[in-house]
């Protein structure tokens, strides 16, 4: 079963947890009477909505920046959701699960016999995605010799299939999506600079959940109604003291992490009220969490060099490789361990040049 991250199917009233927020934010009349896919009651989290609701009528360009796990996929089905092109196709891309020989062919397609395996004529993603809107994920990993095409068919909106010279139109609206720092990336050369800014037309950052812990109860009742129907079990329940563990955690996997540890104790409480052994570690120890987030200055924080930050991902990722043997996907993989994507962690692990464990 693929993993939902935080969609809600139901009508969110005006008078409801959105209706409540911040009085000092214009109301959004239209998605709050309708389904709304994003679940929270954050300040953040309203003023997402409030971009989405101003981009989504446009065709302008949309570059969602997040770490891993906090939805950005949402943020993106929401725009085409709100968009003049939402009765086109949706087409998602997921741009670090692509073999590096076959971008080309996966974004614009091929011809028979263009290569190797050609058997016959295929359709890229921008053109199944005409009409339409298609969305980059993780775009950062798109290889430099791809981004030149990449660009000219964003700027022109032409294109060519691989073994083709016949020009092809194309009317796409783009929304991409990254965890990287592009422009980082476009410093150490591994991006191209007019593409990043061909890609950052409007910029939306969707903050990890250790800053609106204000949205984990409704994520986790949310996620509790979820589990129970799916797994079939009887809808446990959540008492105080276990509500207060999730929101001193930090989640390093954000919401896709929450789900996955809320899946978890609804399976083994089997009805039973749900129980939380969660770790100690998540960021700031919890006597620094209960002085209040908001009275802490940065002073308190110690700083860490970016080798140090780096040395202690590497312990953590080989940590959680060792602890799942070596294995990446599936229950109880590395990736579900650290509440982020397969193709995240197998990124993440050439980057730090790991080995997996024996």
């Amino acid at each position: 079963m693929a993993p939902v991250i935080t969609v809600v199917e139901r009508t969110v009233r005006p008078d409801g947890p959105i209706g409540q927020m911040d009085p000092h934010l214009a109301p959004i009349e239209k998605s709050e009477q309708e389904v709304r896919e994003l679940v929270g009651q954050s300040r953040t989290l309203r003023v997402i909505l409030r971009q989405i609701e101003l981009v989504a009528p446009t065709d302008a360009t949309v570059l969602i920046l997040g770490e891993s796990g906090t939805g950005k996929e949402l943020v993106a089905r929401e725009i085409h959701t709100q968009s003049r092109r939402r009765h086109q196709p949706l087409v998602r891309v997921n741009c670090a699960s692509i073999p590096r020989e076959l971008y080309e062919s996966e974004f614009f397609g091929h011809v028979k016999g263009a290569f190797t395996g050609a058997m016959k004529d295929r359709a890229g993603r921008f053109e199944s995605a005409d009409g339409g809107t298609l969305f980059l994920d993780e775009v950062g990993e798109i290889p430099p010799e791809l981004q030149s095409k990449l660009l000219r068919v964003l700027q022109e909106g032409e294109y060519e299939r691989v073994g083709e010279e016949t020009i092809r139109r194309v009317d796409v609206r783009i929304i991409a999506a990254t965890n990287r720092d592009l422009m980082g990336e476009v410093e150490a050369g591994r991006f191209r600079q007019d593409l990043y800014y061909r890609l950052n037309v409007y910029p939306i950052e969707v903050a990890p959940l250790r800053h609106r812990k204000e949205d984990v109860p409704l994520l986790a009742m949310y996620f509790i109604d979820q589990a129970s129907r799916n797994l079939h079990s009887p809808r446990p329940a959540l008492p105080d003291d276990q509500l207060a563990i999730l929101q001193q955690y930090d989640w390093p996997g954000n919401v896709r992490e929450l789900q996955n540890v809320i899946n978890r104790a609804v399976i083994v409480s089997q009805g039973r009220p749900l129980h939380f052994d969660l770790p100690r570690h998540g960021g700031l120890s919890l006597a620094s969490m209960r002085l209040g987030r908001r009275n802490m200055s940065v002073r308190q924080i110690g700083i860490m060099t970016d080798e140090v930050m780096r040395e202690r991902e590497r312990n953590n990722l080989m940590a959680a490789l060792e602890r799942s043997h070596g294995r990446i996907y599936g229950p109880g993989g590395a990736a579900e361990q650290l509440g982020v994507k397969p193709t995240t962690l197998v990124s993440r692990i050439k980057k730090l040049g790991l080995t997996k464990p024996k």
